[in-house]
């Protein structure tokens, strides 16, 4: 690998690490479209690549967030889980999946996530804790940067039990940290907040990513000379986009979302269909 590889592949990860952090997704979303598209990596490779990043931005990001008390640390527990059966169910399917079905899945997640960020933003009747949510005390509250105590309820909880197994099953397939599919469930499904969301979902998918990413290791699918630019990258930035999510407001994390899932979901829309875009020789 040439210099010049090596500083876009740690520019790309550092920008990937930051704005993944503070969307709560890591950088994975975006690290597997760098590699895929630009680094000429195959699949395999650049989700096994994408998943030791992911593993890295959550433990560099997760303890900014416990300390400002976004993470809500028996929701995560409950919730991965069921992440945890869907990542094993994922791992027996590798190797079993074509990989342009693969990227269409992809452009189809990216797409569903935006429209859920979407609808997230109309107006909505809060929902109050159910069953589940107050026998295990779900239910928590945080600071906002404004200094004001924000107060939230924990609710369908098994609905959001079904989200995290699907979430686990496309992360070990996707190696895209399933940060991308918890969030909206929390956010729109639970109805948590957005900043809870992120926070309590970057927590979560490093350990769901640590799981498969052994599986990849076992297959000989990881890329040593495109790790290393990829993680010094995504623990740098990941460690600025947990101070961005700190205090960033609610809305604009949303709408950031958004747009960058909307990006996201053309180039890989592309290679579903066979139109593979250039790489980086």
């Amino acid at each position: 690998m040439s210099p010049d590889q090596f500083f876009f592949l740690f520019a790309a990860a550092l920008a990937a690490g930051a704005l993944g952090s503070a969307l709560g997704m890591a950088g994975g979303i975006f690290v597997v479209p760098v590699l895929t598209l630009f680094a000429g990596a195959s699949f395999p490779v650049a989700v096994a690549v994408s998943l030791i990043s992911v593993i890295a931005c959550s433990c560099a990001s997760a303890p900014q967030f416990l300390k400002a008390g976004l993470t809500n640390l028996r929701l995560a527990v409950v919730l991965e889980v069921a992440t945890t059966f869907g990542a094993l169910a994922g791992i027996l399917m590798i190797g079993l999946v074509h990989d342009q079905v693969l990227y269409g899945i992809f452009a189809t997640v990216l797409l569903v996530s935006a429209l859920q960020m979407f609808l997230g933003r109309r107006a909505r009747v809060p929902l109050t804790s159910d069953r589940t949510s107050q026998r295990l005390r779900l239910a928590s509250a945080y600071t906002d940067r404004d200094g004001t105590t924000v107060t939230y309820q924990v609710s369908r909880v098994r609905l959001g039990l079904s989200f995290m197994f699907g979430a686990g099953l496309l992360s070990a397939l996707l190696g895209i940290g399933s940060g991308v599919l918890k969030i909206p469930a929390m956010d729109a499904a639970m109805r948590l907040p957005i900043k809870v969301s992120s926070a309590t979902a970057n927590l979560t998918i490093g350990v769901t990513a640590c799981g498969t990413a052994a599986a990849y290791l076992l297959a000989g699918n990881v890329d040593l000379s495109l790790t290393a630019p990829v993680v010094l990258g995504s623990v740098a930035g990941s460690i600025l986009g947990a101070r961005i999510l700190v205090r960033v407001a609610g809305p604009g994390l949303r709408t950031v979302f958004m747009v960058v899932l909307l990006a996201l979901a053309v180039p890989m829309a592309m290679n579903a269909f066979g139109l593979q875009m250039g790489g980086l020789s």
